[in-house]
């Protein structure tokens, strides 16, 4: 647990996103795309996930539902007030959507999605303010480390000619 008073924010979210990699490294260790994600909640995980597309035959399997839906069952409640979701790779839209609607009030990710993205690169789904809730995002976070692991999988994804 990060329980040092002393901590810096900075150092706190570097402190969790290391979590959030050990669940992408679970992924990549499945074959699935490595992203990982955790919810925190007073200074404790509540919710862990990553992607489990391929395993579960589901395309809403993504890192953060899964632990966007343990958090959920662990408060007892659908809105995750005094929470942070850390994730590897910046939100698609789904998952911005399911973010904004369970009520999150800060999202902090690693690198961000190009392709996908919709906390900042293609849309600013989590900061509308036409939304009923908007949440305060961090982007950055072991920015090169959450690439890396990407990038490696897919290389090698590449190498056996898929994805």
């Amino acid at each position: 647990m990060m329980n040092d008073p002393l901590a810096t924010i900075q150092q706190i979210h570097e402190y969790w996103m290391w979590h959030a990699l050990d669940q992408a490294q679970r992924a990549f260790e499945q074959d699935e795309v490595p992203v990982g994600a955790i919810i925190v909640h007073q200074n404790r995980v509540i919710g862990e996930g990553y992607n489990q597309r391929e395993t579960l035959n589901d395309p809403t399997a993504h890192a953060e539902m899964i632990a966007i839906t343990q958090a959920a069952e662990q408060l007892q409640s659908w809105r995750l007030l005094e929470c942070t979701l850390y994730v590897t790779l910046e939100p698609c839209p789904m998952c911005a959507g399911a973010i904004v609607q369970s009520r999150i009030p800060r999202l902090v990710y690693g690198t961000m999605d190009p392709k996908g993205g919709a906390c900042n690169t293609l849309y600013q789904i989590t900061e509308d303010s036409r939304l009923n809730h908007q949440v305060n995002v961090t982007a950055g976070i072991h920015r090169v480390e959450c690439q890396t692991i990407l990038k490696e999988f897919f290389a090698i994804q590449r190498a056996k000619g898929k994805k």
